[in-house]
């Protein structure tokens, strides 16, 4: 029996993502507050994906047999810090201008939960890192992309599939983990539990 997959990310990239390497797949966003207690990149994010998946879960109740819940968050962190949204574009042109001519990490945590015919919950939680190298931006560059509204909704205030593609000098890693998901990952994990085939 096919499993039922359900994405618990509003992330439209999230979306186009899956699609793109064929997986058929629901969207259902849960608005619980998640609140982390780690401290380290890696394990905030793969807390934050398990408690987005596991609210997702918590709210389709008894509907949740045959299916398989994905969370997932990324974060930009530069020396030890992370860089979230931003709250405006001036916040926005301060990101940048710290990232520009150096390089950073890309964290996506995935967790997926899947639920068997007997409502058996198996968790698969991991995360994964990219380094990403910017290269050096005036600041006219950087207010020019500002202006385009693109880093408004990003982490770290650009997204690497946008106009910012001109300003990445490399990657090492995965460059869909950067995008918000490690697909080639997500899909090894959804054809081990069998939820996913060619």
């Amino acid at each position: 029996m096919k499993k039922r997959i359900i994405l618990g990310s509003a992330s439209p990239r999230r979306r186009e993502l899956l699609t793109q390497i064929g997986v058929e797949f629901q969207v259902r966003v849960s608005e619980k507050e998640e609140i982390y207690k780690s401290s380290v990149p890696e394990e905030i994010v793969k807390e934050l994906s398990l408690m987005k998946a596991e609210n997702v879960a918590s709210e389709l109740g008894e509907d949740i047999v045959d299916t398989v819940i994905i969370g997932a968050d990324t974060i930009v962190v530069l020396d030890n810090e992370i860089l979230g949204k931003p709250v405006d574009e001036e916040d926005a042109v301060r990101m940048l201008t710290r990232l520009q001519g150096r390089e950073h990490m890309v964290y996506t945590g995935v967790a997926a939960l899947d639920f068997g015919p007997d409502e058996e919950k198996t968790v698969i939680n991991y995360s994964v890192g990219t380094k990403v190298y910017v290269n050096a931006m005036t600041e006219e560059e950087i207010r020019a992309y500002v202006e385009t509204k693109d880093p408004l909704d990003k982490a770290g205030s650009y997204g690497i599939q946008g106009r910012f593609a001109a300003y990445i000098e490399r990657i090492d890693g995965d460059y869909y983990n950067v995008v918000g998901l490690p697909v080639s990952r997500v899909y090894r994990t959804l054809r081990e539990i069998g939820a996913f085939s060619i």
